[in-house]
């Protein structure tokens, strides 16, 4: 049974850092892509970034573009996410993600989640 783990939320202030880490564990595949969501109480859950399976082909949503960077270390089925210049409104809950199944309706469908990492960040 496959099991991602979040670690590393926590608080911080306006313009610090953060580091995110999602380590998979019962996995004996490579995923194909990873990524990393946020929601926020009474919103959807938003993309935030993704990575392909050899981490040559990133995304990122508009508002994290030049501060957020997705990494993936396949030795150790673990996807990373630093946040940098974080801003109050970076405050969420995130999540990884893993396995791409395909896009429904333009979004990608993943088959595995981790439970969340809260980030809040103060101004």
């Amino acid at each position: 049974q496959v099991q991602l783990v979040e670690s590393g939320g926590g608080l911080v202030q306006s313009g610090g850092s953060l580091r995110l880490s999602c380590a998979a564990s019962g996995s004996i595949f490579r995923f194909n892509v990873m990524g990393w969501y946020r929601q926020t109480p009474g919103q959807q859950r938003e993309l935030v970034a993704h990575i392909s399976d050899d981490g040559t082909t990133n995304y990122y949503a508009d508002s994290v573009k030049g501060r957020f960077t997705i990494s993936r270390d396949n030795a150790k089925n673990t996807v990373y996410l630093q946040m940098n210049s974080l801003k109050p409104e970076d405050t969420a809950v995130y999540y990884c993600a893993a396995q791409k199944l395909g896009v429904v309706l333009g979004q990608f469908l993943f088959q595995y989640w981790g439970q969340g990492t809260q980030v809040t960040v103060s101004s």
